[in-house]
């Protein structure tokens, strides 16, 4: 049975990685020892080693043990034997690229399937959708395919924003841009707001934390979800 923590952030404004989540993932990660981190993301062009201390040392406030995925010769073996995964943030195009070229998606895939509980944030969580289509990201490498993990039915929108009325900025809104995006997809998509995650078990997608989201389906009016709800209708 799936079991996913999907979210928005890793970071509130004014928080230290993970902080504002840890209490839901001391409990989510509790019969777990250790936790393999999908570092492929690489925010703002870090290194792999230097991505994974950063999550070592968030995690080992809850006792948790974390390895790299690249410090593995074989990295599909690595994620069958994991306890739990962990994909961070980053750029999605970069993320995307490198688990098809270290050819682990569809193992991860797999794996998540199976019922290894599985943590995302931000890009992270954009490859538990259908496809990468809606990330807000540079498209800074060519990946072979924008199919993701399809862990859940529907796209993401991680970092919601809604349109601040009183900016001068000039450019998209993000409901804009995924209004572009349904003149052309049918697949729904989720305005994940900061601070907010969703939790998957099995075929339930609930939304949690303190904020609602907003839901994009082509030919429909956008509506807000509100915390508590359950998205397995869109299947």
């Amino acid at each position: 049975m799936k079991k996913l923590i999907i979210a928005s952030t890793s970071t509130l404004h004014g928080g230290e990685y993970l902080e504002y989540l840890l209490p839901t993932l001391e409990v989510f990660f509790k019969d777990c020892r250790s936790i393999l981190f999908i570092p492929y993301a690489r925010p703002g062009g870090i290194s792999h080693d230097a991505y994974t201390d950063k999550v070592r040392s968030a995690f080992a406030q809850i006792d948790k043990n974390v390895s790299g995925l690249h410090e593995y010769d074989n990295p599909n073996q690595a994620i069958k034997k994991a306890e739990a995964i962990f994909t961070g943030g980053g750029n999605t195009f970069l993320l995307v690229t490198q688990l098809y070229k270290n050819q682990v998606m569809e193992t991860l895939a797999e794996t998540i399937k199976n019922g290894t509980p599985y943590l995302g944030s931000s890009a992270g969580s954009n490859i538990t959708g259908l496809t990468m289509q809606t990330t807000n990201d540079m498209p800074i490498i060519y990946p072979p395919s924008f199919q993701t993990l399809g862990m859940i039915p529907f796209n993401l929108n991680p970092h919601y924003l809604d349109a601040d009325l009183q900016s001068k900025h000039m450019g998209e809104t993000r409901e804009t841009r995924i209004k572009e995006f349904h003149q052309f997809n049918s697949v729904p998509v989720l305005g994940l707001r900061e601070g907010s995650w969703l939790e998957v078990l099995g075929d339930q997608i609930i939304l949690k934390g303190d904020l609602k989201a907003r839901l994009f389906r082509q030919n429909h009016e956008a509506e807000e979800l509100e915390t508590g709800s359950d998205l397995s209708f869109l299947r």
